[in-house]
């Protein structure tokens, strides 16, 4: 399994992908006029004043639901491998591609919002949906879909739930090892498992409602108290704070493990954070309540800076500051820089719970469990969301009634096994993943921005109505141009 995951991230993850991601994110920039940096004091205010109806959710509520899935074992692990493999500079990296990648996630959020559609009395939309209606290929929506189901809702759970496992063994050790059908696994593993797949039954099975409510009070929760335990380290080390950044500006121009580990490591680490690209945001973009498509782009741009600026930053000064880490050369079991164990995984959470634990004894390794535990838990739901999204999108031709309850056996499947898994084949498996998704989804908005520029004719109706001083926004798609975008159209006769 080792070998067939790594053969096929070789293929998915060439330096292509990876400069097709920071290059999207530097041409969107540049056609937007950089709206991350614009329109950064109205994302703000979007932020706090939307409200939701019968039908969606508020744009703080999706953005929740975005932020779940953003912000999850990326933040944590995620960051510990960047390091691990890359050296300190590719925090530099993700940096840059979550600077950029925010008018990448402007982008195909205010799409998703103006194809959007309204089923069964919900909002839905994404990717499968923009690509049909903007490009026209419907066989390629297709592709994105049951590539996305494929992704959500066996391979990246994976990836989460293993991390969970990792950390609370960390915390409780491994238990009994038993032998079983999938190996040997140990018992807190199992107990762990069956934990996570028995909240997420509970949670899944009561929809898209209680998805958003359960995300919107955790994540902001969880988010913040991980940054103030950060801040707490940081400042401990303050006089170490010059030195961590000179470390990472330097090393990111001349890496130690190699210019293509730097770049590399945190475009591949930075996209699995943060998203931006993906495919992954623009579903629960869609299913927000707004008075135009641009606002939720905003809000959702602003969800990249939560995620990778603030933090995986966080992470990231935890680990340097306090030295909790080693930088291992790529394709060899030897290190470049050692100041831990050589056999602690950097496809873990080990390196940030070494780190708060240097300095809050016996608080470190709990607290990340726990923190984790919640990030992680909440990424699952997210995937679930997104999966069942493209079911239902495929569903619009084909009406397989059992459909979604396979979906949520498989994503709770999935769970468990990654859970019990050795972390490398679960990080493989996630970021195949991440690349076939991010694939597909950048092509097709790039692909649509040449054939119709929706979401920059939405963005620039947006600023004149800004302009104009309006109290109440309105799209008319019609007018600006834009084709197949009914759910707009309805709405404006009504």
């Amino acid at each position: 399994m080792q070998e067939l995951v790594n053969t096929l991230n070789s293929y998915i993850w060439s330096p292509a992908l990876i400069y097709l991601c920071l290059g999207a994110g530097v041409f969107f920039s540049v056609i937007t006029r950089f709206v991350q940096v614009r329109h950064f004091s109205e994302m703000w205010r979007l932020l706090l004043s939307g409200k939701s109806s019968e039908k969606g959710i508020s744009s703080f509520q999706a953005l929740a639901v975005s932020l779940s899935g953003r912000v999850g074992t990326g933040n944590i692990a995620g960051v510990a491998a960047a390091i691990g493999f890359g050296g300190p500079g590719a925090v530099f990296w993700m940096w840059v591609v979550a600077f950029f990648g925010a008018a990448t996630a402007y982008i195909e959020s205010a799409n998703a919002q103006i194809f959007k559609e309204e089923k069964d009395g919900v909002y839905r939309g994404g990717p499968a949906y923009y690509i049909e209606k903007a490009m026209g290929q419907k066989w390629y929506a297709w592709l994105f879909a049951l590539a996305t189901i494929l992704a959500c809702g066996a391979l990246l759970p994976t990836v989460q739930s293993n991390s969970i496992g990792e950390s609370v063994v960390m915390v409780f050790g491994t238990g009994t090892v038993v032998d079983t059908a999938l190996g040997q696994i140990a018992m807190t593993k199992i107990y762990t498992a069956a934990f996570i797949v028995l909240l997420l039954g509970f949670i899944i099975f009561g929809g898209i409602k209680r998805i958003a409510n359960f995300t919107q009070v955790v994540v902001p929760f969880m988010a913040l108290a991980y940054i103030i335990i950060s801040c707490v380290i940081i400042a401990l080390h303050i006089d170490r704070l010059p030195e961590v950044f000179m470390l990472i500006l330097g090393d990111a121009f001349s890496p130690m493990a190699g210019v293509g580990a730097a770049i590399g490591w945190g475009v591949k680490r930075g996209v699995y954070s943060n998203e931006a690209g993906q495919g992954t945001g623009p579903h629960a973009a869609a299913a927000a309540e707004v008075d135009h498509p641009a606002q939720q782009g905003l809000v959702q741009a602003f969800s990249v800076y939560i995620d990778t600026l603030f933090v995986c930053s966080a992470t990231a000064f935890m680990i340097l500051i306090t030295q909790s880490y080693n930088v291992q050369l790529e394709g060899s079991s030897s290190f470049i820089v050692q100041n831990i164990a050589g056999d602690i995984a950097a496809n873990s959470p080990a390196y940030t719970q070494i780190a708060v634990e240097s300095m809050l004894s016996g608080v470190g390794k709990p607290f990340i469990a726990l923190a984790l535990f919640f990030f992680a838990f909440t990424t699952i739901l997210a995937y679930y969301f997104i999966a069942e999204n493209n079911v239902a999108y495929i569903q619009r031709t084909f009406k397989i009634p059992a459909l979604t309850f396979l979906l949520k056996v498989l994503i709770m499947s999935a769970t468990f096994y990654g859970t019990v898994k050795a972390a490398d084949v679960a990080w493989g498996m996630g970021d195949v993943g991440v690349g076939l998704m991010a694939w597909l989804n950048i092509i097709g908005i790039i692909a649509i921005f040449f054939m119709a520029k929706p979401a920059v004719k939405a963005l620039k109706d947006y600023e004149r109505q800004q302009d104009e001083g309006v109290e109440k926004y309105t799209f008319d798609p019609k007018n600006l141009e834009i084709e197949n975008a009914e759910f707009w159209e309805e709405r404006l006769k009504k």
